[in-house]
């Protein structure tokens, strides 16, 4: 399989040296530091117990290059997808799947799913609906990632934790197996299901709320859940999420305690947009809870501690980066 890599980040890294490593032809796009870096020295990962494996990837630093693989995957953050259109449409061959490694409600997620959601395009997850006519759901291959990685140096990733990987046709192209088998014949815990949307809502249960409630608090996952007014918080949006899946069709997702109870096991888990907020990052408010905000008031469902959070998250975002700017 030939694999090429837009955002060879903290997750797109990872899975570009675990493609490698299952005996793929692996490309990346990488520019500056990264660029040199891969040039130099190949991809390395580390893993507890500070083992490090070097991976040789192509790199390349023009988009053009990556055409004609089986395989493009998308380790960008969901908000700056629209803007790399152009980059995406560049790399795209007439035949290439798209597995985009993101939080948040993907672009693909309603073309052919959500009853009364169903064709539903989210301008906080895709603007004009730029996304979809670029890679339209029968070109997609929903990607969960439960893993914890990050960025060491250019080219360094350091992997965490690595629970699960879970591949799904979102339309009919029956490509996501033969994924999820070459991923798993390399050492990573791949499993192809026919519950992708399933599986990207129960995601997406939890970081909807852990995410933007930890970073408006600039507090840990422990600490937030400590808190009684935090926890209430959390359960709060839960709540709110559950009762939106069951209108599109999702029922079940709703063991409160049980979620919390597992992202007590984690610990004192600095989330991914309590960390952007840290280092000064724009924060993925959008696709991780604006897009839901977007569905209810879409489906006419009543989410006001959702839509109150997200609000908030976004002045926090805003007022921050223009202090710094």
């Amino acid at each position: 399989m030939r694999v090429s890599v837009i955002g060879a980040g903290a997750i797109g890294g990872w899975l570009a040296s675990e493609f490698v490593e299952a005996g793929a032809t692996v490309t990346v796009l990488a520019r500056g530091a990264t660029l040199e870096a891969l040039r130099r020295s190949g991809n390395i990962v580390v893993t507890s117990g500070e083992t490090r494996r070097e991976f040789s990837v192509d790199v390349t630093d023009r988009p053009d290059a990556l055409r004609g693989a089986d395989l493009l995957v998308l380790g960008l953050k969901a908000h700056d997808l629209p803007a790399a259109a152009p980059l995406i449409t560049e790399a795209l061959g007439k035949e290439t799947f798209v597995a985009a490694a993101i939080n948040g409600l993907p672009w693909w997620y309603f073309e052919s799913f959500g009853g009364p959601a169903r064709g539903l395009t989210l301008d906080a997850v895709d603007p004009g609906g730029v996304l979809a006519r670029l890679m339209p759901a029968e070109r997609v291959v929903g990607t969960v990632v439960h893993a914890a990685s990050r960025v060491e140096a250019p080219g360094e990733i350091r992997l965490i934790k690595a629970d699960r990987v879970w591949l799904g046709d979102a339309g009919d192209s029956h490509f996501a197996a033969p994924v999820a088998e070459l991923l798993s014949s390399g050492g990573v815990p791949a499993t192809a299901t026919e519950h992708i949307h399933r599986e990207v809502w129960s995601k997406l249960w939890g970081n909807s709320n852990m995410n933007p409630l930890t970073a408006l608090a600039r507090a840990d996952a422990s600490q937030l859940l400590d808190d009684p007014g935090g926890r209430g918080m959390v359960v709060a949006m839960m709540r709110e999420m559950a009762a939106l899946g069951e209108r599109i069709g999702l029922s079940g997702i709703d063991d409160f305690e049980g979620r919390i109870n597992e992202t007590r096991k984690l610990g004192a888990i600095r989330t991914s947009m309590l960390q952007d907020i840290e280092a000064g990052r724009e924060i993925e408010i959008g696709p991780i809870l604006g897009s839901l905000v977007e569905l209810a008031q879409h489906l006419g469902q009543p989410t006001p501690v959702m839509a109150g959070i997200c609000g908030l998250a976004r002045l926090l975002d805003k007022n921050l980066r223009e202090k710094s700017a």
